[in-house]
């Protein structure tokens, strides 16, 4: 008596297409709204650690020195607040989720040598101004000093008064 209670509903549904897609076959369609993943245009990346610090799961690690970037994509939970506050939007957010593997969660980037030595002469320029500066004020804080101070006929007088 059981199986012949759903043999309406199977013989309805023999006739229809099916509700399911052939997914290796055909792309995944993702509704509006789905997060996706993050990913980073690296060499774009300045490594300020804004991302860092506005991500609320600690997932993001940035090394300015090295020139990397790594995400804990197990830790992730694709809020996007990373994406908003990057001021160089090197960082982007891609529908779709990642493709499935016996990796790790963590995945690191590393900005490409041509530019690992261009940000390392850039950041050597700007030591060099900031030296110049810094021995430039003092100089400059010097030579007032030297300027306020009275003259030895001026602290004679000074003192007969």
């Amino acid at each position: 008596m059981s199986v012949l209670k759903y043999a309406p509903e199977a013989l309805k549904n023999l006739f229809k297409p099916p509700v399911t897609t052939k997914y290796p076959f055909e792309p995944a369609v993702y509704p509006e709204g789905a997060r996706g993943h993050i990913e980073i245009d690296i060499d774009d990346c300045i490594g300020c650690g804004m991302c860092v610090r506005s991500c609320p799961c600690g997932t993001l690690s940035v090394d300015k020195m090295a020139g990397t970037w790594s995400i804990d994509r197990f830790d992730c939970i694709a809020c996007g607040y990373c994406v908003e506050k990057c001021p160089k939007k090197c960082l982007h957010m891609i529908e779709g989720y990642q493709t499935p593997g016996v990796k790790e969660g963590a995945v690191t980037y590393t900005k490409s040598p041509e530019q690992l030595e261009k940000d390392r002469i850039a950041r050597e320029e700007q030591a060099k101004k900031a030296a110049a500066a810094k021995a430039a004020a003092a100089a400059k804080a010097a030579e007032a000093k030297a300027a306020a101070a009275p003259s030895g006929i001026e602290q004679a007088a000074a003192k007969k008064l």
